[in-house]
């Protein structure tokens, strides 16, 4: 898969169906008046409006202001300047409202903190437990720099599911990722697994970036390595001129394709499209990999 010199066109299947019903109207109003980011609006997620019209949303915690500036993300880059101790409490506040049974919470990179906001994930994984006993909850965290005891204190708050999205495969990570590291997000989930064995695991990988057919299944076998459950495969789509071109236009059938691969490795769920996002459908693979 060489770089084309002229961009590729938008083919006929990446389409985003427009829903903004009172459920869509509602959950914006609801995050307005809670002062909530999610990233369903600050990495212009495809799929906003099909999850928002369904009442589901990530919470993104910690801000909005990422201290990393990877070449493929919509979300603001500088130095976040507070940290908001209140904010767990108002993400529980928010899933009570949408009487949520699947909660997703993800977060800038605050490489500013020593914890890396470790802290706030285990509080909000608490705070939403408090309010909903019966709801799920999925945290998708950044690799903390790769610190041990950050990721302790969000594996003893024991999620229902552990997320790390490792991005793309190993040979295009650092050109992709900023500071973020292929081994070291490997090395991440293989130690969730050591401190919490029965907690599942995911990541997510977003294709035409240039990768080779076989360097995403060397990615799904490096993954099931580290007895990784879940796995997302989904189209990469160019935020803006600033970000990284599209390389190519994975068309669905090969979408299918991989994930009959992703299965046959022994993942418990694979969700793969071209409009997949890490979080899409999320709510359907904590029953998959229960199940497991």
């Amino acid at each position: 898969m060489s770089r084309s010199t002229t961009k590729e066109p938008k083919p006929d299947w990446i389409r985003i169906k427009l829903t903004t019903g009172d459920n869509y109207q509602e959950i914006k109003s609801m995050m307005r008046s809670k002062t909530l980011h999610t990233v369903c609006e600050e990495a212009r997620c495809p799929n906003i409006y099909e999850c928002w019209a369904n009442r589901t949303a990530t919470f993104m915690i910690l801000g909005d202001v990422c201290t990393r500036a990877c070449r493929f993300c919509a979300v603001n880059t500088g130095m976040p300047t507070e940290l908001d101790l209140d904010e767990p409490e108002r993400v529980a506040d928010a899933a009570e409202s949408m009487n949520l049974q699947h909660c997703v919470i993800t977060s800038v990179a605050r490489d500013d903190l020593q914890d890396g906001g470790a802290s706030i994930f285990a509080a909000s994984i608490h705070a939403v437990r408090k309010r909903l006993p019966l709801c799920s909850v999925e945290v998708l965290i950044p690799d903390f720099l790769g610190n041990p005891d950050a990721l302790k204190i969000v594996m003893d708050a024991k999620p229902d599911i552990l997320n790390h999205n490792i991005e793309t495969v190993e040979r295009l990570s650092d050109r992709v990722r900023a500071k973020a590291k292929y081994r070291r997000s490997m090395e991440l989930l293989k130690n969730a697994k050591v401190l919490q064995p029965n907690i599942p695991t995911k990541s997510s990988m977003m294709l035409g970036l240039g990768e080779e057919w076989d360097e995403i299944l060397q990615s799904m076998d490096d993954l099931r390595e580290v007895d990784c459950n879940i796995l997302t495969l989904g189209q990469y789509l160019q935020p803006s001129s600033k970000h990284l071109d599209v390389v190519k236009y994975i068309p669905p059938e090969d979408f299918a394709k991989l994930k009959e691969e992703g299965l046959k490795r022994g993942f418990s769920h694979v969700e793969s499209a071209p409009l997949v996002r890490s979080s899409y459908h999320a709510h359907e693979q904590v029953k998959s990999a229960s199940q497991h």
